[in-house]
């Protein structure tokens, strides 16, 4: 052991950001008919929202369910394990047909049905939700196999129903297994009261759309997709290789141009529209064109040196018909993770966008650049609640910065961190000198905490925004005012860097920024949020400003592609062929 250890030292231990793994979706399981017991018991609505319907079912199609389970026993169902076990839950407690009335499916069934084919139109994919629904009067000389296809095609559309349901409020995967980077707690679905729910009511079509994110964020993606998909506006494809300087000639430029100005967002499009239509037919790379390349190379975090190539092409290739429509449908995947009600007032920050926002009541009352994480250090996506601002706060070096950035210059020089405003602690809370530490016993452990004291060069600037969370991630000031100006802003070691600290901190606390200005004079205090205010700091590549307008962003951290392959492996694993 000692030698391992020595071993590590001598390689530099360091502490590994999360990682991202190779996601697979749990295998659909046979649904056991042979444990269906039938012991009826009373059974509640789940929803007081949905009223009872005043047909109840007769005691003749109870009678013939009764004798239709014998149906059931060569009936290869399958479905995910969750879902197997609550329909021999729900229907051996509860021996009826939902979706059957007489010999043929009933009204609730075909809004069911209706439903589920209308998948898409949420960005989910209706084969996920197909059943085959019996031709309604069929005439057939043999009454046994009609009752066994109808029960068969209950089970069948219950399963599928509960899969829908569980779809459209929880998502179609689950984001904590995808990577260590998502952090999101689980939506308890009481599938037998589902299923009693339905039973009970003829709002099948309300139900069951009522199961999807209410808020505006998501109708407005909807629309979105929908307008997307019945666009007939045509491909822009550009030569992937083309290699383009200021003054040279391309036939390629136009169809550039137009990608670009089809894209404009409302900053560049101020900026830069006029241009972008008085040059539109230009085959010259005129030097008017130069600013609106930079400004497009810098948004997608490239140097921009004006040199359109190979580089420049892809970064606009995101922007697509067909690139929309995908990053629309993982946002409104993204957003099944979250409250259904995001709640105001609230704090958004949306990381590809590099903002962050408060909104309360319906209006954005402030929105602000923000700094991310790099994409070594990239900041999670997760939802919390402020809770606290700090004024002048001390920076408590995380232990991954303190080993992979100070460790190795500690080993050369134990008191640095005295002559740069640090102080360290011990175990017991001693403050000691940092001359005093043998650094060069520790690897990915240390002993003791570090911590700037505030001051004009603290990494947390002149204030923090806290909501505690195991990713120690929060809003703060920051000394480096100079990111602000770039556009691609993935920069730090992943806490969140505000550009107007003041207003945010103003915002939460409900108060004046001259208020803070004013708690800013008296040194280092903290103040408590005294509201319920939800901050999410999300990651949506696709997201509606408040006037429902969408905008796209740089999938900066690569996570959609992660996330469609998630997706991927889910509708392969509910493939009828597998």
């Amino acid at each position: 052991f000692g030698r391992r250890r020595a071993c590590c030292l001598r390689c530099g231990v360091q502490i590994s950001s999360p990682s991202y793994y190779t996601y697979k979706s749990d295998p659909l399981v046979r649904v056991d008919f042979s444990t269906l017991a039938v012991t009826p018991e009373p059974a509640m609505p789940q929803d007081a929202a949905f009223q009872p319907s005043s047909a109840t079912p007769s005691s003749v199609t109870g009678a013939a369910f009764r004798e239709a389970i014998a149906g059931l026993g060569d009936y290869e169902l399958y479905a995910e394990k969750d879902i197997a076990k609550a329909l021999v839950a729900y229907y051996s407690a509860n021996p009826e047909f939902i979706w059957v009335t007489g010999a043929s499916a009933n009204s609730r069934a075909q809004d069911a049905v209706r439903v589920l084919g209308e998948a898409a139109s949420y960005g989910l994919t209706p084969a996920d939700y197909t059943v085959e629904v019996p031709a309604a009067g069929a005439s057939t000389s043999d009454a046994d196999a009609r009752l066994k296809g109808l029960v068969r095609f209950e089970m069948a559309l219950s399963a599928r129903v509960l899969r829908y349901v569980h779809d459209a409020q929880s998502g179609r995967v689950d984001p904590n297994r995808m990577t260590g980077y998502y952090d999101f707690p689980a939506k308890p679905l009481d599938m037998e009261g589902v299923l009693k729910t339905l039973a009970r009511t003829q709002q099948a079509r309300t139900y069951l759309e009522s199961r999807h994110p209410q808020n505006v964020e998501y109708q407005a993606l909807r629309v979105e997709l929908e307008s997307l998909q019945a666009s007939a506006e045509d491909e822009i494809v550009v030569d992937p290789k083309l290699l383009l300087k200021p003054g040279e000639t391309s036939l390629e430029l136009p169809k550039l141009l137009a990608k670009i100005a089809r894209n404009l967002d409302d900053e560049m499009g101020g900026a830069y529209g006029e241009i972008l239509a008085r040059l539109a037919t230009s085959e010259v790379y005129d030097p008017e064109l130069v600013p609106v390349i930079k400004a497009v190379q810098k948004k997608a975090g490239m140097k921009g040196d004006s040199v359109i190539g190979p580089r420049t092409v892809a970064a606009l290739a995101g922007t697509s018909k067909v690139d929309k429509i995908q990053k629309v449908k993982v946002a409104l995947e993204e957003l099944r993770w979250l409250p259904s009600d995001l709640g105001s007032p609230r704090v958004f920050i949306n990381q590809p966008a590099f903002t962050a926002s408060y909104i309360e009541n319906g209006e954005e009352k402030l929105k602000t650049r923000a700094v991310i994480g790099k994409t070594t250090n990239q900041t999670s996506f997760f939802y919390d609640q402020v809770e606290q601002v700090d004024f002048h706060p001390y920076w408590g070096v995380p232990q991954s910065i303190l080993v992979n950035e100070m460790l190795p210059r500690l080993r050369r020089d134990p008191g640095y961190l005295d002559r740069a405003g640090y102080e360290v602690v011990n175990a017991r809370g001693k403050r000691i000198p940092s001359s005093s530490v043998n650094w060069g016993a520790y690897g990915a452990k240390i002993p003791y905490g570090v911590r700037q004291m505030p001051s004009e060069a603290n990494a947390l600037g002149e204030l923090k925004i806290l909501f505690p969370n195991k990713h120690a991630i929060y809003m703060h000031d920051t000394p480096q005012k100079s990111f602000f100006q770039r556009d691609m802003r993935a920069l730090s070691h992943g806490c969140v860097r505000l550009e107007d600290p003041r207003g945010m901190a103003a915002a939460v606390l409900g108060t004046s920024v001259d208020y803070i200005a004013e708690k800013l004079k008296h040194g280092h205090s903290t103040e408590k949020v005294a509201r319920t205010i939800p901050v999410y700091v999300a990651y949506f590549t696709a997201w509606p400003d408040m006037s429902g307008n969408v905008e796209y962003f740089h999938d900066v951290y690569d996570r959609d592609t992660r996330l469609q392959q998630a997706l991927d492996s889910t509708e392969a694993v509910r493939s009828p062929a597998s």
